[in-house]
């Protein structure tokens, strides 16, 4: 059976309620299905109050960078279906960021096929994000732990 991958970009509020619903129907009699949803903080990593995160995007390299890391991360683990919705635009504290889901035969593959992609997705994906608050507008890079979370999937790929 070939992974069913369906790998988005949105420009509205995600529905993680109809995609969930989605993958169910994608999955092919799944007995394992985990999705992550990455929300808006209210505040920065620095503690001060945020008024909204902005993403910005290259309209077919985001796309395809996206549709990229859902692949592989399909190929990589045993699953039978993966989603993967990311918003671009101007968000606020609460909205969904991104949503991560798997359906696999076993628990272990989906956990780890979503935790791949986050880590892929955190530190690949084309994006340009900004925060803006009282503080003012500032851009932000991935940090040093989502950079070591992504390289510990290189470390186990050397393992095999």
């Amino acid at each position: 059976m070939s992974v069913r991958v369906r790998a988005e970009l949105a420009f509205e509020p995600i529905d993680a309620a109809a995609w969930l619903d989605d993958l169910r129907q994608r999955g092919g009699g799944h007995g394992a299905l985990v999705s992550f949803e990455g929300v808006v903080r209210p505040v920065t990593k620095e503690g001060e109050p945020l008024d909204r995160l902005v993403l910005d995007h290259h309209p077919r390299m985001t796309a395809a960078s996206l549709v990229r890391i859902a692949n592989d991360g399909a190929a990589r683990f045993d699953v039978n279906a993966v989603s993967v919705v990311h918003r671009a635009g101007s968000m606020s504290s609460g909205e969904i960021i991104v949503l991560v889901a798997v359906a696999s035969d076993h628990r272990r593959e989906a956990f780890q096929c979503a935790d791949y992609l986050m880590d892929r997705l955190k530190t690949e994906a084309v994006f340009w994000k900004r925060e803006e608050g009282p503080f003012g507008a500032r851009w932000i890079e991935p940090t040093k732990r989502d950079i070591e979370d992504r390289e510990r999937w290189n470390e186990e790929d050397a393992g095999d």
